[in-house]
């Protein structure tokens, strides 16, 4: 560029002036105006683009969580629909007495074999059984109370009755465990 310059001086006799004002090379206020608003239309479109990439990346994170939850927990109404099967099966199973058993091991090795094959079901589709024991702690996060009692040598708090057992899905509450809980003092 030194040489260009050299000769450019050597050719027309004039000396070059590396600093000169923008104002007067290119024609006044008019450009320099011109130069400012398309500085400033520049960065209105860099902004622009800038909050659209912004809302699409929101968007495809909002889709992914969205697709997650529809996976995990699409099957909640099904689910609680399916509970009270669960429940009739396992009264049924409780309410049979020695001598039924012996009687009718058949059908009522079919009705137990229902309730794993429906509790395996419930365990790939992510729902967990909360199965409380009598002693247990109240959890208001897990628990519903159905009544309260005094119930001596427990404390306040305390399981003294399980009526239904609860279920979760994932990390979701689909029914909290239906439970009694002592009201005697500690």
């Amino acid at each position: 560029m030194a040489d260009t310059e050299k000769n450019l001086t050597e050719d027309t006799g004039a000396e070059t002036e590396m600093d000169f004002d923008a104002e007067e090379f290119v024609g006044g206020d008019d450009v320099v105006d011109e130069l400012e608003e398309l500085r400033a239309e520049r960065d209105e479109f860099r902004d622009r683009f800038m909050r659209a990439v912004a809302d699409a990346e929101n968007s495809r994170k909002r889709a992914e969580r969205d697709r997650r939850e529809a996976e995990n927990y699409g099957g909640s109404k099904l689910a609680r629909d399916m509970l009270p099967v669960f429940d009739n099966l396992k009264r049924a199973i409780d309410a049979i007495t020695d001598e039924q058993r012996e009687a009718q091991a058949a059908l009522i090795e079919g009705i137990e074999l229902t309730m794993r094959e429906l509790a395996s079901v419930f365990g790939r589709h992510g729902i967990e059984i909360i199965a409380p024991e009598i002693g247990d702690r109240f959890d208001p996060q897990e628990h519903e109370a159905m009544f309260e009692a005094p119930v001596p040598n427990t404390k306040a708090g305390d399981i003294i009755q399980v009526m239904n057992v609860g279920f979760m899905i994932h990390d979701r509450l689909l029914r909290p465990a239906q439970v009694g809980v002592s009201s005697t003092p500690g």
